[in-house]
């Protein structure tokens, strides 16, 4: 049985690839409340980000740092969804699966952590003395 999707072309792709993507998101914000929480994260933290930059790349670096938190929650959302689709009986490769996407999730908030921190101290470095 082959997709009926799979033989579009052109423009007609990208307008129903643009639509499920933005389902995709859709979902994610009103199924995630992890999602949820990093968007509103996001919400507020990117004007911070031009505020405190000191230069374009370092404005990069802020607002990438919490793009790839989404992108990862994304991804850890859909690992979610397949494994749980599969069945919900516990199974060691199912709780493997959850648990690396998970780390994945931890390991972007990390960075982001870390570049967001750096920034601050060096603004409050050069502002508060």
């Amino acid at each position: 049985m082959s997709n009926p999707h799979k033989g579009r072309t052109g423009l007609d792709r990208i307008i129903h690839a643009a639509g499920y993507s933005w389902a995709g998101l859709k979902a994610a914000y009103t199924g995630e409340s992890a999602f949820r929480q990093e968007t509103w994260l996001c919400i507020v933290a990117a004007p911070l980000s031009y505020w405190l930059a000191r230069s374009w790349e370092q404005a990069a670096l802020l607002l990438g740092s919490l793009l790839l938190v989404l992108i990862v929650e994304l991804l850890n959302s859909a690992i979610e969804a397949v494994v749980d689709r599969v069945s919900f009986e516990r199974h060691e490769l199912s709780k493997r699966a959850k648990d690396i996407a998970s780390a994945a999730v931890l390991m972007s908030l990390l960075l982001a952590g870390g570049i967001w921190g750096a920034a601050l101290w060096q603004y409050a470095s050069q502002h508060l003395h």
